[in-house]
């Protein structure tokens, strides 16, 4: 199975601000410490993860061809229209028509859109049409059965 997308929407910039709690210190994966048992602060995730919100929209993630880079199956994806793709970017592109996620790369001196699945080969660009949508940003995927979409 490939990698689709499904369009989920843009970043709502006259939506108020959403700050929510800040723990301060750090997140051990031992045993709590009871000294870290208070906030630093708030965080607005938008303000946090979006820093040009004019150009940024949401994409659902479909498929498992970007499992080496965390990007599961219903994952939601960040991505940002305003960054120039460079080497190793993860990217949304439109490729004959098809939208799709891959990794940006040379082999050799050609481009390609390189999957993060061994199972799928590096799709080279010459002599495809292609679109580059933007670069993806960040990816949020629950860890909790249940939660989310």
């Amino acid at each position: 199975m490939t990698l689709h997308l499904e369009i989920v929407g843009r970043v709502d910039e006259s939506a108020p601000a959403t700050p929510l709690p800040l723990a301060a210190g750090e997140v051990r994966a031992g045993f709590p410490s009871p000294a870290d048992d208070y906030l630093e602060g708030e965080l607005d995730l938008v303000a946090h993860l979006i820093p040009h919100p004019s150009s940024t929209y949401y994409l659902r993630a479909k498929g498992d061809s970007m499992q080496g880079q965390g990007i599961y199956d219903g994952d939601l994806l960040i991505v940002d229209r305003s960054l120039e793709p460079r080497h190793g970017a993860v990217l949304i592109a439109s490729v004959d028509g098809e939208l799709t996620c891959k990794r940006y790369g040379l082999i050799g001196n050609r481009p390609y859109l390189l999957a993060a699945n061994d199972a799928f080969p590096p799709l080279p660009l010459d002599g495809h049409d292609c679109e580059v949508w933007g670069v993806v940003t960040h990816n949020v995927h629950a860890l909790a059965p249940g939660v989310g979409r």
